[in-house]
Parts: structure tokens; C-alpha cells; sequence
């Protein structure tokens, strides 16, 4: 049996990177936008450069979009096509909070195409129009927490807390400098603090809590392949260290009907710290193999029953390298080297651990 290496980390990697940066040049762009309402300028940043940053950052931004939009569907972990990009709450993978990408992507694309149409459309409802991308942003901010791969990490959280408190450090600012009518410049100020108490009340409890995905709407498949490692009850509390265990186990394959083939190797080991270990590929099937596009691997030591998971960072035929962490931040590379025999289902070989 031949398991081809693939990208799907590399994959993983790009999306939630170009996530996080749409959402800072979205989060700046709105900012900038606010300060040029003011009609504010300096030696150093005259008007026309303040329009033109604005601008510039929202179309940065957009193609950030397009860039989170391609490396998601590409990944092919989860279940969301191109489709899902454009037509909101119809994915089957959190479809509320991946619906709400949807509408701000949507929303950003209407703001370019009446930019670009912009001589043939009134003024009046082009300004109108204009405050989409107002729109778009908070929008886009729950979408991160509510469907990132991280929402539960500090940095995300604090990064889309504080993202929330800028934008209404700004309106407010546009609220006491930029005159209107009373009541509504006592409204604006409301939302812009009330806002932001929400959003980290809404975070608190529910992204920021454990059990998130599964309320989220993450499908009993993709979950299933979080949780397949085999708790053992711990006997010593401190991390495995250097060791080769012989290993033997079974293989599992089955083809979903979107086309893909899951690969699931069970794994004993039988030496060391003893303990059980599990490897999961999903990919296109190839030569009696698979390309692969998404893996994971999980490891339990019974020597401590921590539970370390992480993702395949090498495949070379039956050699499958790949690094995990426990809870606490301990860290593993784990080196298996398998022989399967396709016949019987069963697998043998080491693993090497440092």
C-alpha cells in the first residue's frame, strides 16, 4: 500500500493565516475610513492619502478573502465547496458561522462591483452603498470566533476582542468630534459600547468554552477524528522520552461519496511506554493508495495517559513522520515505520520518538 504525501497542512496553514490577515486590513480599513469621516489630515497624511489607504486595505483585504476562500475549499478536511463562499447557511459545516463568512464576502464583492460602476450610479445611494463594507466587518469578526479552527487560543480571542474595541474607540470618536443629531449620536454611542461587552460575552461562552465545535454545527464525522485516541489511566505524570517500540495494529479504508478515501491505521505499542496510537489520512485514491490531502495523528502513552495529537509532516510509502503536543504545550516527533498487508487488514513496524 502507498500513501503519496500531500499538502492539505500546508493548506490548513494558509487559511487561517489569510483569515487573520483579511480580518486586520478589514479591522484598519473600517478605522481609516471612520478618521477620513472626521475629515482629520496632517502634514504628513493629507486627505487624499487617507482615501487612498482606505481603499488600498479593502481591496487588500478582499483578496485576502479570495485567498482564505480557494485554500479552504482546496484543504478538503471539512465539507464546504465554492459554493459556500457565496451562498450562505447552506454548508453542511457550521453552517451559521460559515454562512456569516458568506454574507460578509458577499457584501465586500457588492462594494467593488459599485465602486467600479460608480459613474453610473447616484451618488446619494452609492454612499449608501458604501456602508456595506461597515457591515461587513462585524460580521466578518463572528465569523472568526465563531467558525476559526482557533477560536479557543488566546491570540485569536484577544485579537478579535480587541479588533471590536478599536473599531468602537473610533465610532465613538466619530460620535463626539462629528456632530449630527442628538439622538442619534446617543444611539451610536450605546452600540459602540454595548458591542463590543456582547462580543466578549457571546465569546466567553460559547467559542472561548470547550465543546464549541460540536455546537457549532462541526459534523459527527470531522469530530470523530478529534476523538479516536484510546484514553489509558496514567501511572507516572512526566512525558515519554526517546524511545523505539515495536507497534502492530489494523488498517481501515472507506470512500465517502463525495469521492474521497479515509485511510485509519489503529495502532498498539508493545514496548516503551507502551500505549496505543492512531493515524488518519483522507485523500484521492491513487494505486491502491491514497494522494493525500488532510491527515492527523494521535498518540497515548500508558505510562502517563496524556492524549498528544498533531498532524503528519512527512509520508514517504509506509514512513509516516509527524509532531504532537499535549495540552500543556509538551511536544513529540513521532517516526512510524509500517509494513501493511492490504490482504488481512493488519499492520506491524516501530515507532521512534524524541
Amino acid at each position: 500500500m502507498t500513501l503519496a504525501a500531500g499538502n492539505g497542512t500546508t493548506f490548513w496553514y494558509l487559511t487561517r493565516g489569510s483569515g487573520v490577515v483579511a480580518l486586520l486590513l478589514l479591522t484598519v480599513a473600517v478605522v481609516i475610513g471612520i478618521v477620513n469621516a472626521l475629515r482629520w489630515r496632517s502634514d504628513r497624511w493629507p486627505r487624499f492619502a487617507l482615501t487612498d489607504a482606505h481603499k488600498n486595505l479593502t481591496l487588500l483585504s478582499i483578496a485576502f478573502v479570495a485567498i482564505h476562500v480557494i485554500t479552504t475549499v482546496a484543504d478538503g478536511y471539512a465539507p464546504i465547496g465554492l459554493q459556500d463562499a457565496v451562498v450562505p447557511f447552506l454548508s453542511p459545516y457550521r453552517p451559521l458561522w460559515l454562512g456569516l463568512g458568506a454574507v460578509s464576502f458577499d457584501l465586500l464583492l457588492a462594494l467593488v462591483i459599485t465602486s467600479l460602476l460608480r459613474g453610473a450610479i447616484p451618488a446619494r445611494l452609492w454612499r449608501g452603498l458604501h456602508w456595506l463594507a461597515y457591515a461587513a466587518w462585524p460580521v466578518a469578526v463572528v465569523h472568526s470566533l465563531g467558525t476559526g479552527s482557533d477560536a479557543r487560543t488566546t491570540w485569536l480571542q484577544a485579537l478579535g476582542i480587541g479588533a471590536v474595541v478599536i473599531v468602537g474607540a473610533a465610532v465613538l470618536a466619530r460620535i463626539a468630534l462629528g456632530g449630527g443629531l442628538a439622538a442619534a449620536r446617543v444611539g451610536g454611542a450605546a452600540a459602540a459600547i454595548a458591542v463590543p461587552l456582547l462580543v466578549l460575552v457571546w465569546d466567553h461562552g460559547g467559542p472561548g468554552r470547550q465543546g464549541w465545535a460540536r455546537r457549532a454545527g462541526t459534523p459527527t464525522s470531522i469530530l470523530a477524528r478529534k476523538t479516536r485516541a484510546i484514553p489509558v489511566k496514567a501511572t507516572v505524570p512526566r512525558p515519554p522520552k526517546s524511545f523505539t517500540s515495536n507497534v502492530d495494529g489494523s488498517v481501515s479504508t472507506s470512500v465517502g461519496g463525495d469521492g474521497l478515501a479515509t485511510v485509519a491505521i489503529s495502532l498498539q505499542l508493545t514496548g516503551g511506554p507502551h500505549g496505543a496510537a492512531r493515524i488518519d489520512l483522507r485523500g484521492v485514491p491513487s494505486g491502491g493508495g491514497v494522494e493525500m490531502t488532510a491527515g492527523g495523528v494521535s498518540f497515548v502513552p500508558a505510562t502517563t495517559g496524556t492524549v498528544y495529537t498533531g498532524s503528519i509532516v512527512s509520508l514517504d510509502g509506509t514512513d509516516v513522520g509527524a509532531k504532537v503536543r499535549d495540552a500543556a504545550g509538551d511536544r513529540l516527533r513521532l517516526d512510524f515505520s509500517l509494513s501493511i498487508d492490504t490482504s488481512s487488514g493488519s499492520v506491524s513496524g516501530t515507532v521512534t520518538t524524541a
